[in-house]
């Protein structure tokens, strides 16, 4: 990543590519000296231990931000000035200083980079780590302060998981605190139907993993924080798109500061199912429909509760409790657009509803005691006709919404993410324009896509559609009858939401790891 203006302008502590070649190790480890600097931090004049190693031209200091440190040095020419520093100065490691990773540039100069990403989500961060590891230099703007949101996708799926072990990251992410589902089941009416089995999966591991989303963020940004190449601007929003003959050649953002322009030969539109980057470049979205909403929320868990994840349908009501350890996440299914009609009938009817098809729960729903505390899913399942224009490619919800059953979305969002690493990784390296060859990716992709919807969509309209739409006690049809008696079925389902259609490998090389 660089940072272009027409005049010379202070350069960045920030992992770079290109400017960081003229820079010693800049960005490989911090020194002794170079911590000296940092607990010396806000000295306007750039204080180093050792003054016979100081060129007499350099000066700066370091400044803070909102964001970011950064350090300014305002007088180094690029030719030459590897000779004049001591070969043992290297700049503080990003490895070791979090708090350099999100990176902060002056607002009046564009940032050149090989791939912009915009949007922090699954699609976004996955995809920074794979293009990052195999050496191109990316910017992911995400355009809040943080990941943490709730009521996000929370499920790790085996085809995800798998991925991870690819990448030799597995037996770190499990460290992370989460739950292991290793079979679906559910309860219609009063009858218990298993659904899915898990343990027979051709992954290495065997189970779906439930974790908050903003730590399987974290977890991808630690990783990507490895790479020279990973930059992440955190409150960084895309509003627009920088359009060139045609061509959209990087995109507009905002930051609590003031606007800034990102530039690459390739922008991904990984921004989620209301993504701007799509709504701008003008891409045609095909409304799929859905028949439902999700009330989410969350109640306290208690070691003689039940253990494992489960759904509850009745004639005109669904619920869903992910088990959390000690709580649990519930997912309330309301017809579409009711939302509205739920609260007006007020907190107490809601809670009864609960109660109905949940009577342990009889004595926690008081905890629900503000609507503030219930957040409203707007199912929506759409997907684009076309996923890319020149310069542009949309990935993940920006590309195809998905409903909420199987919990799948995240994990095709990842999928889409490795198969643009694999498939345009190695022409960031040398390609400095894209055009038809981005449809590549949509070829790759739109088969699990269209796939995958077809199978939920027919979900929705069979059963849920149904089941909220009925006022007559439910009876099991045939296909649950077939997974009650012949368990071997089970494994079906479970291959469907566990791996997927057409699951994708990571088969771009860790050119640090070669090194």
């Amino acid at each position: 990543m660089e940072v272009a203006d027409s005049k010379p302008q202070p350069l960045l502590a920030t992992r770079t590519v290109e400017n960081t070649k003229w820079l010693p190790r800049c960005h490989l480890r911090g020194t002794p000296a170079v911590r000296k600097c940092l607990r010396i931090f806000g000295s306007r004049q750039l204080a180093y231990p050792d003054d016979t190693h100081t060129p007499q031209s350099l000066r700066g200091g370091w400044t803070s931000s909102t964001a970011a440190h950064q350090l300014y040095m305002s007088d180094m020419p690029p030719s030459g000035i590897s000779d004049r520093l001591s070969p043992e100065f290297s700049f503080p490691s990003l490895q070791t200083s979090p708090s350099l990773r999100d990176i902060m540039v002056p607002m009046d100069e564009a940032i050149r980079t090989r791939c912009c990403i915009a949007g922090g989500g699954p699609a976004g961060m996955m995809l920074a780590l794979l293009l990052a590891r195999t050496g191109v230099d990316v910017v992911v703007l995400e355009k809040h302060a943080d990941f943490l949101r709730d009521f996000r996708g929370d499920t790790v799926h085996p085809s995800t998981l798998e991925l991870m072990h690819e990448l030799h990251i597995l037996d770190a992410f499990l460290k992370l605190p989460h739950q292991e589902i290793r079979e679906l089941s559910g309860l219609v009416e009063k009858e218990t139907v298993a659904i899915g089995d898990f343990t027979h999966l051709p992954t290495h591991c065997k189970f779906v993993a439930l974790m908050p989303q903003w730590d399987f963020l974290d977890f991808i940004k630690e990783q990507a924080s490895r790479y020279p190449g990973f930059h992440l601007m955190m409150q960084a929003e895309v509003i627009d798109l920088i359009e060139e003959n045609g061509c959209i050649a990087g995109v507009r953002a905002k930051t609590q500061s003031s606007p800034v322009e990102v530039r690459a030969p390739l922008t991904i539109g990984a921004d989620g199912r209301h993504s701007i980057v799509r709504e701008r470049a003008g891409l045609k979205v095909i409304d799929l429909g859905a028949p439902m909403d999700v009330l989410w929320m969350r109640m306290s868990r208690r070691p003689t509760d039940r253990g494992q994840t489960f759904g509850h349908i009745v004639a005109g009501k669904m619920l869903v409790l992910l088990n959390r350890e000690d709580y649990w996440q519930c997912a309330f299914v309301i017809p579409k657009g009711k939302g509205e009609d739920v609260r007006q009938k007020g907190l107490e009817s809601f809670r009864e509803q609960i109660v109905s098809l949940e009577p342990f729960l009889r004595d926690r729903v008081t905890e629900l005691r503000d609507w503030k505390q219930v957040s409203l899913l707007t199912v929506v399942v759409d997907r684009l006709e076309q996923w890319s224009r020149p310069g542009l490619l949309c990935i993940g919800d920006a590309a195809h919404a998905m409903s909420p059953i199987g919990g799948v979305g995240i994990n095709l969002a990842i999928q889409d993410a490795v198969a643009t690493a694999n498939l345009l990784g190695d022409k960031l390296l040398r390609q400095d324009s894209f055009g038809s060859e981005l449809q590549v990716v949509q070829r790759r992709r739109d088969f699990p896509t269209r796939a995958t919807q077809r199978v939920q969509l027919m979900v929705q309209n069979k059963v849920i559609k149904h089941v909220l739409g009925s006022s007559k006690p439910l009876r099991i049809g045939w296909p649950l009858k077939l997974l009650r008696d012949f368990p071997i079925l089970r494994r079906i389902p479970a291959r469907v939401v566990g791996v997927g259609f057409r699951p994708e490998h990571v088969r771009t090389p860790d050119v640090h790891a070669l090194q």
